[in-house]
């Protein structure tokens, strides 16, 4: 199905941004070859995968200027080296910016700041790292690197719940990794820590669509649809479900609906011209 890519099932408003923030990435062909170098688990988690921070700044590395590496390298080691709390937070959050930023990475600037967070251990900032992670890993092709990003999210979820037990959008985050970042041989285990906040709060946007998506991703679209609707319907101007429920309508074949959510979508799409035009293109398309 053509389409842009931030219009699909694991797309959302989050990676729209972060497509213009950190632009195209493109993974090693063999990444494997990269990853036998160095296949030590990062420490933060029982399961393993054969990606590490190691291994992706190597890759990064690999395509940058000397000046940049050198840079890069020093300030890696700074943060290495720096004991005090204080400094050793801001340490990694320079690095962070300086892979935002200079190095245009997204993966090392993710597992800085989320470094950061297990450090200060709050629970917003663990919440946000892992979410960073979660969104990101959904667009993902390749299959360790979506693991490896799916196990630090994981990670930062329960340490996250660790703090507040009580988070009902922690738990869903947390089903999330389960279902969309294989991790498990039973994604069952994730659409059930889902299902467990849809069932006791029926209203709960976030649980319904992370439950939309997994349907999306299985094929049970008419599902999807139905979940997509309650929330469309109680949240007005969540632009992700609007075009989750579009992607849903137009694969039931439904072109009438998905129109009609596409142009509801256009409303609510706020200074991102690039994604009106992708999807002022969509319907034009379907009107054919």
């Amino acid at each position: 199905m053509n389409r842009p890519q931030w219009i699909t099932i694991g797309a959302g408003v989050a990676l729209v941004a972060a497509l213009f923030i950190f632009g195209k990435i493109i993974p090693p062909k063999s990444p494997q070859k990269a990853v036998e170098q160095h296949s030590p688990d990062d420490g933060h988690n029982h399961e393993k995968s054969s990606i590490t921070i190691d291994t992706l700044l190597t890759f990064y590395k690999r395509s940058m200027p000397a000046d940049l590496v050198r840079r890069a390298g020093i300030l890696e080691e700074i943060a290495r080296k720096t004991a005090e709390k204080t400094e050793k937070l801001h340490n990694f959050h320079q690095i962070a910016r300086f892979w935002a930023d200079t190095g245009r990475a997204f993966e090392p600037y993710a597992w800085y700041e989320a470094e950061a967070a297990r450090l200060e251990n709050s629970e917003k900032n663990l919440t946000f790292a892992a979410h960073l992670f979660l969104d990101n890993l959904q667009n993902e092709q390749m299959p360790e690197w979506r693991k490896w990003k799916a196990l630090q999210a994981k990670d930062l979820f329960e340490r996250s719940l660790t703090i507040n037990p009580d988070n009902d959008s922690s738990k869903v985050g947390l089903g999330a990794c389960y279902l969309f970042g294989s991790i498990s041989a039973a994604p069952m285990e994730g659409i059930a820590k889902i299902r467990e906040v849809a069932d006791k709060d029926s209203t709960n946007a976030y649980a319904q669509k992370t439950l939309a998506k997994g349907s999306l991703f299985s094929g049970q679209y008419d599902k999807a649809a139905s979940r997509l609707e309650v929330v469309v319907r109680n949240v007005k101007d969540d632009l992700d479900a609007v075009l989750l429920l579009a992607d849903a309508y137009e694969r039931m074949n439904e072109k009438k609906k998905a129109i009609s959510m596409y142009e509801k979508s256009l409303l609510l799409v706020k200074q991102q011209d690039d994604l009106k035009i992708a999807i002022q293109k969509r319907i034009e398309e379907l009107k054919k």
